[in-house]
């Protein structure tokens, strides 16, 4: 995407997100919020890579007994359409709560790092800013992991497609940042709490136990996504952004999806 589109499309967001943060905080400080009806993505926005937005491509998302469940079993190969599911307003300083539940069996030709794995990020780019071949908003991404995965050796990780974090005031520029955990299994709910403070602080917990805390997210000056953000006047330092559940090629459950919006 040129530069001068994004541009545009940075001006729109700014626009929209005037109202939508407004919209925001009208929501009541401590109390909770329910982010999914039970019935429908109302409220959601899907992109998923190599299709443009708002393409739910093969039914990968779609609500069945109150759950919203990600699915492949309308896919022919999975082909690196990694997908998102974007909440429609962004948000800054809340505590984001919800159960994930790995099922099934992994898409056969996905990478062996993307089987038993899933996620939600937080302070994630627009929608509205990807390109249609993007794989990955630039966010940070609580990592959702099960036994059998290659890709680490505990759920609760934070992983940085697009941006660094400080932890203790030191740059952290790896991909990957353990959490303190252990992995889960396939067919069990697994509880998650996010804790955000704006650019601050983000603490994510686990089945009730904090596994891992970090201060100032930020965007990465090295990456391409992030470098387009950036030229388009996207601020270096991250303090709000669009939850998104992740579609990994693995198909998860997503229930009793909470928000509280927090005092700043």
């Amino acid at each position: 995407m040129k530069t001068s589109a994004l541009k545009l499309l940075a001006g729109l967001t700014a626009f929209l997100a005037s109202f939508i943060f407004t919209a925001a905080a009208d929501a009541p400080a401590g109390k909770w919020i329910s982010l999914f009806n039970g019935r429908n993505l109302d409220g959601w926005t899907v992109k998923i890579a190599k299709h443009p937005l708002g393409d739910n491509f093969a039914d990968t998302f779609r609500v069945e007994d109150g759950v919203i469940k990600v699915a492949y079993d309308k896919y022919g190969k999975f082909d690196e359409q990694f997908g998102h599911l974007y909440s429609n307003l962004p948000y800054s300083h809340y505590i984001l709560r919800l159960e994930y539940r790995f099922t099934g069996t992994p898409v056969a030709d996905s990478p062996s790092w993307a089987k038993f794995n899933s996620g939600v990020m937080i302070h994630s780019q627009s929608p509205l800013t990807m390109t249609v071949e993007q794989l990955w908003p630039a966010s940070m991404e609580v990592q959702f992991l099960a036994v059998g995965t290659t890709a680490g050796r505990q759920t609760g990780n934070v992983c940085t497609p697009g941006t660094n974090l400080e932890i203790n005031g030191q740059l952290k520029t790896e991909h990957i940042i353990e959490a303190k955990g252990t992995l889960s299994y396939l067919g069990e709910w697994v509880a998650v709490e996010v804790e955000v403070h704006g650019n601050k602080e983000v603490i994510h917990r686990i089945n009730g136990v904090e596994v891992l805390r970090y201060q100032h997210p930020q965007l990465d000056p090295q990456e391409a996504s992030a470098q387009q953000l950036l030229a388009a006047g996207a601020p270096l330092q991250l303090s709000s952004g669009h939850l998104a559940l992740q579609a990994e090629s693995q198909p998860v459950w997503f229930r009793n999806i909470q928000l509280m919006v927090l005092e700043e």
